[in-house]
């Protein structure tokens, strides 16, 4: 560790570059010309944050930091580092074959981190916090359903293997059938039955509560992606799942994103050139947050089912000769470009809460009005509580209603 600094380097322009971990972040400072000045290490807490930040300021005025895991382990020093008004910029880790050329080590992750802000090579700004609640809400829903989806697994294969008298009385049930049989159970009969009907019973009970849990996680999900996103969330498609994790892939500052075809790109979404001499061709991208790419599968799911503009597109798309794979290649990437527009600019949602109200002051039912505009009353109902958005068929009940 270099620790010697002159006294005159306090007005030097210097980077600084910070490699994070759980329990430590080593901080590494370098001259405007890329020359090591010095390295240390510090805690991962208050304290060490500020002595961090002083060390930094010690070498000279810091122009920017290059930080590794500005949304992980970096982001608690990078919330210290911006109150403190220093500019932070989001490091991605070196590529294997640099790390395979010049080794592994926390001071070498620190100065490439520096040199990574010094170059330009690093530029984006990290995310900011205001999408931490919908992360942490995301990702226990998330884990709700993964371990659902494993009590569940566990009950198949216990009853592939057990004992024929429970195999014949619950193999044939699905479903909640089978969920709300086994949750009754009054284990009884030799040591094996007992044994695999309390089993049964405790992954039913575990099932049923992750159920109540994941519906409780959603609708909180839910009220805050309508908060900090009322334009997202009420897009044609886009579910609390998806629309939450859009929101934290891009980020409570979506503005980072310079461009739709950078948040295609983080998305895995556009095209990477793929040409070489005369072959001029474009490949599938592998790379990006797959998470945030199959959000956007599942919208193009969505309106490949119910959407009449995307299912004309795909009838236009299949007559051309594509197949479906290909065709949600580019529903995919049509719809990061309207992601896009949605998560950096304010939409305006049109009011939906007159709508119920004035229906059943005319004592209309769904039925009627769903039998008038020809659609299913499952539309009318979603379309009242602001599930669906539909702004031409809003004006166009809303002015129905007033008539009738």
């Amino acid at each position: 560790m270099t620790s010697a600094v002159a006294d005159d380097t306090t007005d030097q322009i210097v980077f600084g570059g910070v490699d994070s971990h759980a329990d430590t972040i080593h901080v590494a400072v370098i001259s405007d010309n890329g020359g090591h000045l010095a390295d240390a290490e510090f805690a991962t807490a208050a304290a060490g944050y500020a002595a961090a930040l002083a060390f930094l300021s010690a070498h000279g005025h810091v122009r920017a930091i290059g930080v590794e895991g500005t949304a992980s382990y970096g982001a608690g020093f990078t919330r210290a580092a911006r109150s403190a008004g220093l500019d932070i910029v989001e490091v991605n880790r070196p590529d294997r074959a640099e790390r395979r050329r010049i080794g592994k080590s926390d001071p070498i992750d620190a100065y490439a981190a520096a040199r990574a802000a010094l170059s330009g090579r690093a530029s984006s700004s990290p995310k900011d916090d205001t999408v931490a609640g919908i992360r942490a809400l995301h990702n226990a829903a998330r884990s709700a359903v993964k371990a659902r989806t494993a009590a569940l697994n566990q009950i198949t294969h216990i009853l592939v293997t057990a004992p024929e008298t429970i195999r014949a009385k619950f193999g044939q049930l699905k479903g909640a059938d089978r969920i709300d049989a086994l949750a009754r159970l009054r284990p009884a009969g030799d040591a094996v039955h007992t044994a695999v009907l309390t089993a049964l019973k405790s992954l039913a009970r575990r099932v049923r509560e992750l159920t109540a849990e994941h519906q409780a996680l959603t609708r909180a999900l839910d009220s805050e992606v309508t908060v900090h996103n009322p334009g997202l969330r009420a897009v044609y498609g886009v579910g609390p799942d998806t629309a939450a994790q859009l929101l934290v892939t891009a980020g409570g500052n979506p503005e980072r994103l310079r461009t739709e075809a950078s948040f295609a790109a983080l998305c895995g979404a556009a095209p990477v050139p793929a040409s070489s001499g005369r072959t001029n061709r474009h490949r599938l991208s592998r790379g990006g947050d797959r998470a945030a790419n199959a959000a956007l599968y599942r919208i193009a799911l969505v309106r490949m089912s119910g959407d009449p503009r995307t299912r004309d597109y795909v009838a236009r798309q299949t007559a051309a000769g594509r197949t479906k794979k290909e065709i949600i290649r580019l529903l995919k990437r049509a719809i990061a470009r309207e992601m896009f527009r949605c998560l950096t600019t304010t939409a305006t949602i049109p009011n939906i809460a007159d709508l119920r109200p004035l229906r059943q002051s005319k004592n209309i039912t769904l039925t009627a009005a769903a039998r008038h505009f020809g659609v299913w009353h499952a539309t009318i109902s979603t379309l009242e509580r602001g599930i669906r958005r539909d702004d031409d068929l809003v004006n166009t009940y809303r002015d129905w209603l007033t008539a009738a």
